[in-house]
């Protein structure tokens, strides 16, 4: 007589000791890191030990790696051919050359947002153009950092040329340490100058106004760029290791 094979099931999936979701850990170490070194309190070239930062955050390697590999996406971290993670440097030797695309990505994409933009576009670009202005009134600078990569990047894709936006998200994901000191010459209180010039460059994208989009875009990046020259020239930034990059 035959015997039923005993069906296996599989035993139900037990919930993290800590309470935590799964992907909620890397998350958690993802925010935290990134604020940490978009604030700069973690310096450029700092290592970034795996099993350190598991028992800091008490957790496996796997969220930690996962955060890392966040991290690198955005430019703020680096693995170097030893395989060490650190801080990636800030290449003030560079900058320069980073200054001239970033003022070229401003013109060309609020130029082309002038010409081809659509009635999603203007609700999205007015969305972040607010959201920018509470962050600034709050001196948020985290805050604005974000904010003011998405508005530049609904103005892009406004445009319509998916190579202009993916190289600007590129410049603008690089370049966020940059802002941090920017934000840091006026201690985080930015003047409402500033903030008016999004509320101006949105106006001439509406009215369709190419060239005037294209000379308000180079204005803006013209004052961004003096004034994080000028705060780089102080003192006040002799303490963070800005090396080259490796």
């Amino acid at each position: 007589m035959a015997t039923a094979k005993t069906q296996k099931t599989k035993p139900a999936a037990e919930a993290p000791a800590n309470g935590r979701v799964r992907g909620q850990g890397a998350q958690t170490v993802y925010e935290r890191l990134r604020q940490s070194i978009l604030e700069l309190e973690l310096e450029p070239g700092s290592p970034l030990d795996e099993s350190s930062l598991s028992e800091q955050f008490e957790m496996s390697r796997t969220p930690i790696r996962e955060a890392l590999v966040r991290l690198s996406g955005e430019g703020l971290v680096t693995t170097l051919p030893n395989r060490n993670t650190v801080v990636s440097t800030i290449d003030f030797v560079r900058l320069p050359l980073y200054f001239e695309a970033l003022t070229l990505m401003y013109r060309v994409t609020t130029r082309s947002a002038a010409v081809h933009r659509r009635p999603e576009h203007l609700l999205a670009i007015r969305g972040f153009e607010g959201a920018y202005s509470e962050a600034v009134a709050r001196r948020d600078a985290l805050g604005m950092i974000q904010a003011n990569r998405d508005f530049h990047m609904a103005i892009a894709e406004a445009g319509g040329n998916i190579y202009f936006t993916n190289l600007f998200a590129r410049l603008l994901d690089e370049g966020r340490r940059i802002l941090r000191l920017y934000y840091s010459s006026f201690d985080d209180k930015l003047p409402r100058q500033y903030v008016d010039e999004h509320g101006a460059m949105v106006a001439a994208i509406e009215a369709g106004d190419a060239d005037l989009a294209d000379r308000l875009g180079a204005e803006h990046a013209a004052q961004i760029v003096r004034q994080i020259q000028s705060y780089i020239g102080r003192d006040t930034a002799a303490h963070i290791s800005l090396s080259e990059a490796r």
